[in-house]
């Protein structure tokens, strides 16, 4: 008999499915970048080391695709990624010209860095937009993201795996966090980003972007707004409004349509694991997202 454990990385019973469906993801993606880019060592290895600033929405949905791998890929698609991703690290250097020194960007204080700016971001931002998990579930959520963390090479006891220890770690690591020009540049570039080319055509209804590229930046944390400085500030109540409507708008819109947000590979990846799962008598339906409500798993609905 096939174990759910066979089918998905994550089970439709884990925290990290309900946070990882959750249409708030889009801003939490983007606030992420924002928090990654105050490490200088981190914004350096992406500035030298790819095509970001010609291609934001490409990161973005490469990012995408690597979560969806993670938590919705079958064992064998997540290692398979995995490996991808620790080989293209593992062949890239950052220079750091204010001491002369090259770092290797599969630097474990590097990946950490990385790891925690994004699953804060992304627990934070569901969560603040409306997302109803209880503190012992959002404590379930880092731990389960610990074994996310291992694709891209760390120690599952490397990372921080409850609120507790993700607080210890930011103040541990808040003081080596600065704004370099680079780091400004990126957070100027998400406000206001230039459309790849074919998305070219979209650029007069670009002014559209801002409100979100701003909400993105206010749910960061206020010690990280402080340190931009970008944008006036406005009153918590209204940025978690904003981001509950959002949220709502968001998470209303059907998920075929919702899922053209993804590269074709990402899609592909989600299809398959709906049929691996409606194999083994999840109603699937209403899609991955409509397995967010237990009972349309197979236990439930055989006692209904």
């Amino acid at each position: 008999m096939t174990a759910i454990e066979d089918i998905v990385v994550q089970p439709p019973q884990s925290a990290t499915w309900q946070v990882h469906l959750d249409r708030s993801m889009w801003v939490a993606g983007v606030r992420g970048l924002m928090l990654q880019a105050l490490h200088p060592l981190a914004m350096l290895g992406v500035w030298q080391n790819s095509n970001f600033q010609e291609d934001p929405f490409g990161r973005l949905r490469r990012t995408a695709d690597f979560v969806g791998r993670v938590t919705f890929g079958s064992p064998r698609e997540a290692d398979e990624i995995g490996r991808r991703v620790r080989s293209i690290h593992k062949a890239l250097r950052v220079h750091d010209p204010a001491t002369g020194r090259t770092h290797r960007v599969d630097d474990p204080e590097l990946l950490l860095w990385v790891h925690c700016a994004e699953v804060s971001s992304y627990l934070e931002v569901t969560t603040r937009g409306g997302l109803g998990l209880s503190a012992r579930q959002a404590d379930r959520y880092l731990r389960e993201q610990r074994k996310s963390a291992t694709y891209v090479g760390l120690h599952e006891e490397d990372v921080p795996g409850s609120r507790a220890e993700m607080d210890a770690y930011f103040k541990r690591v808040r003081p080596s966090l600065r704004v370099t020009p680079e780091a400004a540049a990126t957070v100027r570039f998400l406000l206001w980003p230039r459309l790849p080319k074919e998305l070219r055509p979209l650029s007069a209804g670009k002014p559209v972007y801002f409100p979100f590229g701003a909400l993105c930046y206010y749910t960061l944390p206020g010690w990280a707004r402080r340190m931009y400085g970008a944008l006036p500030e406005v009153p918590r109540a209204s940025v978690t409004a904003a981001l509950a409507a959002f949220r709502l708008a968001a998470n209303s819109v059907p998920e075929p349509v919702h899922d053209h947000a993804f590269m074709p590979a990402t899609r592909d990846m989600l299809h398959a694991s709906a049929a691996r799962l409606g194999a083994l008598g999840y109603d699937v339906r209403k899609g991955l997202k409509g397995l967010t409500d237990p009972r349309r798993w197979p236990r439930a609905r055989a006692a209904a």
